[in-house]
């Protein structure tokens, strides 16, 4: 049990290739989602498997500063799919997001 948790731990930090990313806005960005999971009571399993999708897709993925809320929300609702029994919708994540973003 415990190879196969260390061959799936993420690295709990910013790889190095993500130029745009740095350590503060994970942070920040993980301090946005405590919001938006406290807002939406949501379960703390939704909000530690939303952070392992973030920290797992930054290790395999390039991702621009523009588009890493987009990845914490995208992160947030397949979390919220798996695990919650009635998940918010897109429209509620539009609009926590300032409307920043569309549902496209």
């Amino acid at each position: 049990m415990l190879a196969t948790e260390t061959n799936f731990m993420t690295a709990n930090r910013v790889p190095a290739f993500q130029t745009e990313i740095t350590e503060e806005m994970r942070g920040i960005l993980h301090g946005w989602l405590v919001e938006v999971h406290l807002k939406f009571k949501l379960l703390p399993e939704t909000l530690y498997i939303a952070i392992n999708v973030i920290d797992r897709f930054l290790e395999h993925r390039f991702i621009s500063r523009g588009d890493y809320q987009l990845l914490g929300v995208t992160a947030m609702l397949i979390a919220c799919k798996y695990e919650e029994r009635y998940p918010p919708v897109i429209e509620d994540f539009i609009h926590i997001s300032d409307n920043t973003y569309t549902r496209e």
